[in-house]
């Protein structure tokens, strides 16, 4: 019976939005959430709140080294951004586009600015510095 209401509890706070795992990010869902890149000339971004996008590869050291980072950061600014992941041995397209020649590769896209790119593995008070004073940060 406690499993039966853990797992409702749990389902409940994630339909709500409050507990938020890192999302897996295609071409298909980039161009539907993201920007349609395919049919816009000028960055538009389409999401209701500021994003991160992890360009990753499962062969790569830094990249698994700061893959907890991120769960962690998902779940601590659940609401406040979003955060995805996308391989980009899977998704060489949205790799070109953002000329991701090393990983990891983070785009940081705040609501109404264009994106900047931010290079390289870092320690998680470096990305929450990142999210406060750029993503988050108030007009």
């Amino acid at each position: 019976m406690k499993k039966v209401l853990l797992t409702l509890a749990l389902a409940a706070t994630t339909l709500l939005g409050y507990a938020q795992e890192v999302v897996v990010m295609d071409k298909a869902m980039f161009i539907d959430k993201v920007f349609d890149y395919q049919n816009e000339k000028e960055w538009k971004y389409k999401g209701d709140k500021p994003a991160i996008i992890d360009l990753y590869a499962d062969w790569c050291g830094p990249c698994r080294k700061v893959a907890p980072i991120m769960k962690e950061l998902a779940k601590e600014y659940a609401g406040k951004i979003t955060i995805y992941k996308v391989n980009v041995d899977k998704e060489k397209e949205l790799a070109a586009l953002f000329n991701a020649t090393s990983i990891p590769l983070f785009v940081l896209i705040p609501m109404n600015e264009k994106p900047q790119l931010f290079s390289g593995a870092a320690d998680k008070a470096t990305y929450k510095k990142a999210i406060d004073d750029f993503l988050l940060k108030k007009e």
